[in-house]
């Protein structure tokens, strides 16, 4: 707060004083006073009016400079009614009550909100596992009835059931801290679990599968790291080229620091312009326009989660070449969970 503006600002004031005391001087000056008085009068009306500002000015500008500086500080401007003390001049009360008002009808708002999201996530929840229940009846009647089987039955059912697990995965992953469980996994098994549930596609594409990981345990969660990888895979899958034999390769290399595994791909690759982009939200970029089923939302939910789960994914790729999807393991620092 800036003492010239803090003036221009009582203008009006200090303009009604200096009439005043002008009026006050004629006054005296009728009366025939003594002009040793007069001065006495106006010194001592001019010093307390001084006195005034300068008072009324330092108690604003305390509270206003210590009310913005604490708000710069504030990632969250919506606190600051937590930090700031109710001023002693009615104007600031006025404003320190409102912001109380305001701050208490959005608390309310969020509220009410957040009530209403919780239980739209949770019908969602709760929808998504009623209809797996029929898709996984669908696949064992087509597992057990061949004759029933069609390549493009096959990849359908494939396709719905990804989409309801993901949409189940993202419902769940701005809360994931409160459903995972770090354990020690066997990649291995993770990796087995993830080719048994893409082997009919994987059949039917004549995709070579190759699995080269050896005994590599991380700490994770199976379950959050299944569903990563599947998405992973299931990109290779969705993204297949044409006029060459199909092939997923799946290796992990260690350190004393981390275990990375990586799978590979000889699909048809990322733009390089992508790359950067290929974890946004709803991002499709070029391949997009060549697969109509691409959505943008598998890279972007596998991004979060591992972040939740404190794992780092990259994604190195050549147009009409290869894309090979990168996810790092710490040995001793899997608790550097991101925020």
């Amino acid at each position: 707060m800036r003492f010239n503006k803090y003036l221009k600002n009582n203008f009006i004031s200090i303009f009604i004083f200096i009439i005043m005391i002008a009026i006050i001087d004629l006054m005296l000056v009728s009366f025939k006073t003594n002009e040793q008085a007069i001065i006495g009068v106006n010194i001592t009306a001019i010093s307390g009016y001084i006195l005034y500002i300068v008072y009324d000015f330092e108690r604003r500008r305390k509270f206003y400079n210590k009310f913005l500086n604490d708000l710069e500080l504030l990632d969250k401007k919506y606190l600051i009614t937590e930090m700031i003390e109710k001023p002693n001049f009615y104007e600031g009360e006025i404003l320190y009550d409102a912001l109380y008002e305001i701050d208490k009808s959005m608390a309310e708002k969020i509220k009410e909100y957040s009530i209403s999201m919780t239980d739209f996530k949770e019908y969602i929840e709760m929808w998504i596992h009623e209809v797996k229940l029929p898709l996984a009846s669908i696949n064992l009647i087509i597992h057990n009835h061949k004759e029933l089987s069609d390549k493009k039955i096959v990849e359908q059912l494939k396709r719905i059931d990804d989409d309801v697990e993901q949409v189940l995965y993202y419902v769940r992953s701005e809360n994931a801290e409160k459903d995972y469980l770090i354990k020690e996994t066997d990649l291995s098994k993770v990796i087995s679990n993830v080719a048994m549930k893409n082997k009919d596609i994987l059949l039917e594409n004549k995709i070579d599968f190759i699995v080269e990981v050896d005994n590599q345990r991380v700490l994770t969660d199976s379950k959050w790291l299944e569903f990563i990888v599947n998405q992973i895979v299931s990109n290779s899958i969705k993204y297949i080229r044409n006029s060459v034999e199909h092939l997923i390769k799946i290796t992990a290399e260690e350190n004393n620091k981390s275990i990375i595994l990586n799978i590979y791909d000889n699909g048809i690759g990322i733009e390089k312009s992508d790359i950067p982009k290929v974890f946004d939200k709803t991002f499709t970029g070029n391949n997009g326009r060549k697969i109509e089923t691409s959505t943008g939302m598998g890279l972007y939910i596998t991004k979060q989660l591992c972040k939740k789960l404190g794992h780092k994914i990259t994604i190195d790729s050549k147009e009409n070449e290869y894309t090979k999807v990168s996810i790092l393991f710490n040995k001793d620092d899997f608790l550097n969970i991101a925020k």
